[in-house]
């Protein structure tokens, strides 16, 4: 298991993330028809929420990144942008990001924490060990949800 950290993200760390984005997710936007080398950066530059995002480190140095959006009409927190570099990849960073961001959840009294993964992607198996479960699904995005036991 690789040691990492997570730092806040700046509004610097824009293009690097895109960037990243556009590696990570062009296999299965491929697989799925819908790969577009400037749409796929363009649409993250648009929604980025650096107070949203934090930056994942190892051995200080970018990794990846991962965001966790209030939405305060849906009464959940939206888990965004989990990118995490291939060569990164396999050595339990994803698992540690997500756990830790969920014990975070659950002791700040957040019941409901949701996410949408392409229809395909080997990050779903992730998502399931750490107790998300399938809402819905369409032609192209699993749209999971994560309950706090009550």
């Amino acid at each position: 298991m690789a040691d990492w950290e997570l730092r806040p993200a700046s509004a610097a760390d824009v293009e690097a993330i895109a960037e990243l984005r556009a590696v990570v997710l062009r296999g299965d936007l491929e697989r799925l028809g819908r790969y577009d080398a400037r749409r796929v950066r363009q649409r993250f530059r648009d929604g980025f929420e650096p107070g949203c995002t934090w930056v994942i480190e190892v051995d200080g140095e970018f990794a990846g990144c991962v965001a966790l959006r209030p939405d305060a009409g849906a009464r959940c927190h939206w888990l965004e942008h989990f990118y995490v570099g291939a060569q990164h990849q396999g050595r339990g960073i994803g698992s540690g990001v997500l756990g830790e961001l969920l014990e975070r959840c659950d002791r700040d009294g957040v019941r409901v924490v949701r996410l949408n993964v392409l229809r395909g992607s080997p990050a779903r198996r992730l998502y399931e060990r750490h107790g998300f479960v399938v809402e819905v699904e369409d032609a192209v995005d699993v749209f999971m949800v994560r309950r706090l036991p009550t």
